[in-house]
C-alpha cells in the first residue's frame, strides 16, 4: 500500500506527458492547416484541408476527453472524412462541386468552433498551470483565428454581391487568414475591409473575441500559478 502513491504518481506525470505531446500536435496539425489552406483550390483543395482539420478535432478530444469521448469522436471524425470524400467525388462527377465548396465551408466553421470549446471546457477543470495548459490555451487562441477566417470564406462564398472584400474581390483562402489573424490581433492594417454585413459585423465579433480571450485566459493562468503559494503559508512563530 505504501508504493501505491509513487506509483500512481508517476502514472498521472507519464499521462499528463503524453497529453501534452498530443496538445503539442494540435499546434502542428494546425500550421499545417494554416499552410494547406493557403495553396488550397477547388473542392479537392478545400476536402484535404477539411481532413486535417477532423485529426486535429480527433486528437484535440483525444488530449482532453475520457476514453469514451475520444471513442465517440474518433468514429464521428471517420464518418465526416469518408462522407467528405464521397461527396467530393459526387461533386465532381456531378459536376456540382460548387455546391459542394458551400456545404463544407459551413462545415469547416463548425469543426473549429467544437474544437477550442472541448479544450477550454477541459482547461476549466484544471487547477495548475503547466506546460499543457499553456499549449492549450496557444491552440484556442490560434483555432479561433482559423475559426473566423473559415467563417469569412463561408459567408463569401454565399455573398456574391457585394464582394466579400468589396473592390478587393472575393478573397481567397490566403486573405481571408490574412484578415482573419490581424483582426483577432486587432492589428488591423486596413489593406483589406468587408464591404458590409455579415462580414464587418463578424470582423468585430472576433476582435472583440480575441481581446477577451487573452484578458480572461491571462486571469487564468495567473491566478493558478500563485495557487501553490497560497497553499503553504508559513505557520506562525516558525
Amino acid at each position: 500500500m505504501p508504493r501505491s502513491r509513487p506509483v500512481s504518481a508517476l502514472a498521472g506525470a507519464i499521462t499528463d506527458r503524453d497529453a501534452a505531446n498530443k496538445s503539442g500536435f494540435v499546434l502542428l496539425l494546425l500550421g499545417l492547416s494554416y499552410i494547406t489552406s493557403v495553396y488550397a483550390e477547388g473542392t479537392v483543395g478545400i476536402t484535404a484541408v477539411m481532413l486535417v482539420q477532423l485529426v486535429t478535432l480527433w486528437l484535440t478530444f483525444s488530449a482532453s476527453e475520457s476514453h469514451k469521448a475520444r471513442r465517440i469522436a474518433g468514429v464521428a471524425c471517420l464518418v465526416l472524412a469518408l462522407l467528405l470524400v464521397a461527396g467530393a467525388l459526387f461533386g465532381i462527377v456531378l459536376e456540382v462541386d460548387q455546391a459542394a465548396v458551400h456545404i463544407m465551408a459551413i462545415v469547416s466553421v463548425l469543426l473549429y468552433l467544437i474544437a477550442p470549446m472541448v479544450i477550454l471546457r477541459h482547461l476549466l477543470r484544471r487547477n495548475v498551470v503547466d506546460l499543457r495548459t499553456i499549449l492549450g490555451a496557444v491552440a484556442i487562441y490560434v483555432m479561433l483565428g482559423m475559426m473566423f477566417a473559415f467563417s469569412y470564406r463561408a459567408i463569401s462564398v454565399w455573398q456574391l454581391d457585394p464582394a466579400f472584400f468589396g473592390s478587393g474581390g472575393r478573397g481567397d483562402n490566403a486573405d481571408f487568414l490574412f484578415f482573419s489573424f490581424i483582426t483577432l490581433t486587432t492589428t488591423g492594417y486596413g489593406d483589406l475591409v468587408p464591404a458590409g454585413n455579415p462580414g464587418q459585423s463578424v470582423a468585430v465579433l472576433e476582435a472583440v473575441t480575441g481581446q477577451l480571450f487573452l484578458v480572461t485566459a491571462l486571469a487564468k493562468i495567473v491566478n493558478a500559478w500563485r495557487l501553490p503559494q497560497a497553499a503553504t503559508p508559513s505557520p506562525p512563530g516558525a
